[in-house]
C-alpha cells in the first residue's frame, strides 16, 4: 500500500542503506519508493509468520495485505521504528489468529469431519476391529470442536510445536498440555470406550 493507496511492489531507487528510522520518516512525507522499501525490507518478517502458521498462499496473501494496511494505518504514531520487525510479526500473528477463527466459524466440525476423516494419531489400525474403530470415531464425534481441533493438531504429521499449537487454537502454551490431558481422559470415559478401556460389560 503506498500513502495513496494500495501497495506498490514497482522497483525502487532507494540506495538500501536508509534506515527503518529514515524510510518511515521519509514515508510519512508521502515517499512511494520508501514506502516501497520498508516493504521490502520488512517483508520477510510477514512471511515467515504465515509460513510458520502453514497457511495456502491465498490466505499467506491475506495477511500480509492486512499486515502493511496496519503499518500504513500507524505510520504516523511510530515511535521507534527500529522496533518494527517485531510489531510486525505481532500484527501478522495477531492476524492469523483471526483469520484461522473466521475459518473455524465457518465450518462446521461435521463438515472438517466428513473431509479428513477420524485421525487418531498414531493409533495402530491393525489392532482395532471393525467395532472398536466404529467406538472410537462415535467417542471422538462427541468430544465437541474445540477437543477434537486439539487432537488433531498434537497428533498432525510433520508434527507442529507447542508455539504453533498456540497459534492456531488461540490459547496459551502452557494450556496445551493440561487440556490435551483433559480432552483424553474425556475420550477414555466416554460411553462407547469405556467396554474396551475398562473392559466393562455394555
Amino acid at each position: 500500500m503506498t500513502r495513496d493507496g494500495p501497495v506498490s511492489y514497482g522497483r525502487t531507487i532507494t540506495s538500501g542503506t536508509e534506515s527503518l528510522s529514515d524510510l518511515v520518516c521519509q514515508a510519512r512525507t508521502g515517499d512511494r519508493n520508501a514506502w516501497n522499501s520498508l516493504i521490502e525490507r520488512l517483508k520477510g518478517v510477514v512471511w515467515r509468520v504465515t509460513a510458520d502458521a502453514g497457511l495456502a498462499i491465498e490466505d499467506r496473501e491475506d495477511v500480509f495485505a492486512v499486515a502493511f494496511f496496519r503499518l500504513f494505518e500507524h505510520l504516523d504514531t511510530i515511535r521507534e521504528p527500529e522496533k518494527l520487525p517485531g510489531w510486525l510479526a505481532t500484527t501478522a500473528r495477531n492476524e492469523v489468529r483471526q483469520l484461522l477463527r473466521r475459518k473455524r466459524r465457518s465450518q462446521p466440525c461435521s463438515e472438517i469431519e466428513r473431509r479428513e476423516g477420524v485421525d487418531m494419531g498414531g493409533v495402530d489400525e491393525a489392532l482395532l476391529d471393525g467395532e472398536l474403530r466404529a467406538a472410537l470415531q462415535t467417542a471422538f464425534l462427541r468430544l465437541g470442536c474445540p477437543c477434537q481441533e486439539l487432537l488433531r493438531l498434537v497428533t498432525a504429521v510433520p508434527a507442529l510445536s507447542y508455539e504453533q499449537v498456540s497459534e492456531l487454537m488461540g490459547i496459551p502454551r502452557g494450556a496445551i498440555g493440561p487440556t490435551r490431558k483433559r480432552c483424553l481422559e474425556r475420550l477414555r470415559q466416554s460411553p462407547e470406550l469405556r467396554v474396551f478401556v475398562q473392559g466393562q460389560p455394555r
